[in-house]
């Protein structure tokens, strides 16, 4: 048994850079709506956004421009983070993996935030004996699961496009979301902002809800 952080990765944008290409794809196809594809430059693009994004509001346009991220969360939080249905999602099957064959050194745990991991270790161990001893006696992992909490680790695959993952954040970073998943979703917000220039900047992490749905989306 063991206790992880939770932890994310950005597939793509890579970088800055490619972050900067998303907005020039935007901006190509934004512009076909008024035959204006001839005035594209290499540094129109931040003007292009600034104007018709988050000046005009046409938000629709972002949609062109796609990001995907792997998370290593517990289940808690995907349960949560599949309700964002507009992306795409593959996630870690408890059906299909066996832990003990896919965790030899372990199953793998994250404890709550707002709780002292020696309140919980006892009880992911216990999970983790019943688990394996169900799948000793020949359980499929699929029934086995059901003696597993929600802070079995997970890793999910998630592509959307940059509306999208506006809208996540501006969500999911509130003062009102969980602390387990606000413990991902901040983080991923600041790479997020650094790597895709304009689009993220006006979200406030720990603003109300009440606020945060103010912004365009």
């Amino acid at each position: 048994m063991r206790i992880i952080k939770p932890t994310f990765n950005i597939v793509t944008p890579e970088c800055r850079q490619q972050g900067i290409e998303l907005l020039r794809t935007i901006e190509r196809f934004a512009r076909i709506s008024h035959r204006a594809e001839d005035r594209q430059t290499d540094i129109s693009w931040e003007r292009f956004i600034k104007a018709v994004v988050l000046e005009h509001g046409d938000w629709s346009v972002v949609e062109h421009g796609y990001a995907s991220v792997i998370f290593r969360v517990d289940r808690g939080v995907t349960h949560e983070l599949v309700r964002h249905r507009l992306f795409s999602f593959t996630q870690e099957s408890t059906r299909f993996v066996n832990g003990r064959k896919s965790y030899p050194d372990g199953l793998e745990f994250l404890c709550p935030r707002e709780i002292s991991p020696e309140l919980v270790a006892d009880s992911f161990k216990v999970a983790e004996e019943q688990y394996l001893r169900l799948l000793d006696k020949g359980v499929r992992p699929q029934e086995a699961r059901s003696v597993l909490p929600n802070a079995t680790a997970a890793t999910i695959g998630v592509t959307g496009n940059l509306r999208n993952w506006r809208h996540f954040l501006i969500m999911r970073t509130t003062k009102e979301t969980h602390p387990d998943f606000k413990h991902i979703t901040i983080p991923l917000w600041y790479e997020f902002r650094g790597r895709v220039p304009l689009i993220f900047d006006d979200i406030v992490p720990e603003s109300r809800q009440v606020e945060a749905l103010r912004l365009p989306r």
